[in-house]
């Protein structure tokens, strides 16, 4: 029977039947690589589909998190680790709706913030950030010295403060756009240590994930402070910035290089793609914030290591619980801190290049743009200056995430308006809902804000 169908598809396809059956398995054979390789595909596309909002959540993954979570972790152990999964769709709406703001008006916040509202206003958000970002690089690059002082005990820690800062000036300042957004994306990849950490020890993940989905919390003045510090910390005022300059550079990147231009080019699709960076990343954001929890609550805590005040102690109290906790725990800081630094001098230079109308823009070369990258510079020499009055890291970098907690209302107060006007968003402008959750977040960072000031009292 299978001779007389051979000689059959000998005559139709005038090929010998050998020939023919060795064709066909090879094309099946080609057809099963094509259809394993399709994860691989849809995996690639998805990773370059993402950009700003990546880079965004991960900046918010900074010593100053790391730090923050670290410390409530060891002293309340997965109490409030439920505030991983609670702050997700605050930050999450939040940050859309400023890179939103972004993709469809082609400028950043602040020159949105100058536009439609009265100058005053625009210098007060201004100063405030200015002031909270100085402090929160100071910090930041005062816990990368000295987790890297826990690596190499024989380095000087202004040395490495001056050198952290400078490496990050020169990436701004002499790296193209292209190539310095590719740097940042790839550097999110650090926050994986953290993972790793958490892995890398044994911890009881069904006591963590009973309290990750069940919130609780003591009321104490201490612990009300720590969670303003978490939100702070979480739903930064210079990510807002960052996020919406961001899709700015981004579409100029694409050849959209006047704002008309990028009005223009705004569509549903464009928006559909922002929308799933922007909430990966924060995905990603809140998932590691998660494993730092988990770490610092499963080990120092259940081992009793409950203060924490330096940056050495937090992953030197790390070190009996496993042989990678320690190595992983520091270079987490070091790598976060690489990204997280040029992310908070390049906010605050976006917001007053675009308040006093200056030219802007990391796409932009120094001599084209030397009052925004003047911002940069002055930012980070002020945060090495600050180091040398001998900052405690740990404690500076909670004390930023409060002061962030108490300015984010004021700034969330314009990116809620602005991205609700149809007069500015057309028809991208926040639905009811989106909205609600915006004001729910402004109430929730103002009431975090003023409880962490009583309780200081």
């Amino acid at each position: 029977m299978k001779k007389k169908y051979e000689k059959e598809a000998e005559q139709i396809f005038k090929v010998p039947a050998e020939i023919l059956e060795e064709g066909i398995g090879f094309a099946e054979k080609e057809e099963k690589a094509l259809i394993s390789k399709v994860p691989f595909k849809r995996a690639e596309e998805y990773w370059d589909t993402l950009g700003p909002g990546l880079t965004t959540g991960a900046a918010d993954d900074d010593p100053s998190g790391i730090a923050t979570y670290s410390q409530a972790g060891a002293q309340y152990g997965p109490q409030l680790i439920w505030l991983s999964l609670f702050t997700f769709p605050f930050m999450a709406t939040v940050q859309e709706m400023c890179a939103r703001i972004g993709l469809v008006s082609g400028q950043g916040l602040a020159a949105n913030i100058r536009r439609h509202y009265p100058a005053h206003a625009l210098i007060m958000v201004t100063i405030l950030l200015f002031a909270a970002n100085v402090f929160n690089i100071a910090a930041d690059l005062g816990a990368m010295a000295a987790a890297t002082r826990l690596l190499v005990p024989g380095a000087g820690f202004t040395s490495l403060v001056i050198f952290f800062a400078l490496v990050s000036l020169l990436l701004q300042i002499f790296t193209t756009y292209a190539r310095y957004a590719k740097y940042l994306k790839y550097l999110t990849l650090a926050l994986l240590s953290y993972v790793a950490v958490a892995f890398s020890v044994h911890l009881n993940w069904g006591d963590i994930l009973y309290h990750t989905f069940v919130p609780s919390m003591t009321f104490s003045k201490s612990q009300i402070f720590l969670i303003a510090a978490v939100l702070g910390t979480t739903i930064s005022p210079y990510l807002f910035f960052w996020q919406t300059s961001q899709e700015v550079e981004e579409e100029i990147q694409h050849g959209e290089t006047t704002v008309k231009e990028r009005r223009k080019q705004v569509s549903e699709q464009s928006v559909h793609a922002m929308r799933t960076d922007v909430w990966s990343g924060m995905f990603f954001s809140n998932l590691i914030t998660f494993f730092i929890f988990a770490a610092c609550a499963g080990t120092l805590y259940a081992h009793g290591v409950t203060d924490i005040n330096t940056a050495d102690q937090a992953a030197l109290a790390l070190k009996p619980f496993g042989s990678f906790a320690y190595p992983f725990f520091a270079l987490g800081i070091i790598g976060t801190g690489l990204l997280a630094v040029p992310v908070l001098a390049g906010s605050t230079a976006y917001a007053l290049a675009e308040s006093f109308g200056w030219k802007y823009g990391l796409y932009r070369k120094l001599k084209q743009a030397y009052a925004f990258y003047g911002v940069i510079i002055v930012s980070m020499l002020l945060g090495i200056v600050a180091n040398f009055a001998h900052l405690d890291p740990i404690r500076a970098l909670i004390y930023a995430a409060v002061g962030n907690g108490i300015i984010a209302p004021i700034i969330l107060f314009f990116v809620i308006r602005l991205s609700s006007d149809k007069k500015v968003m057309g028809t991208y402008a926040n639905r009811p809902f989106v909205s609600f959750l915006g004001w729910l977040t402004v109430i929730v960072m103002a009431v975090s804000g003023v409880s962490a000031i009583l309780s200081l009292w």
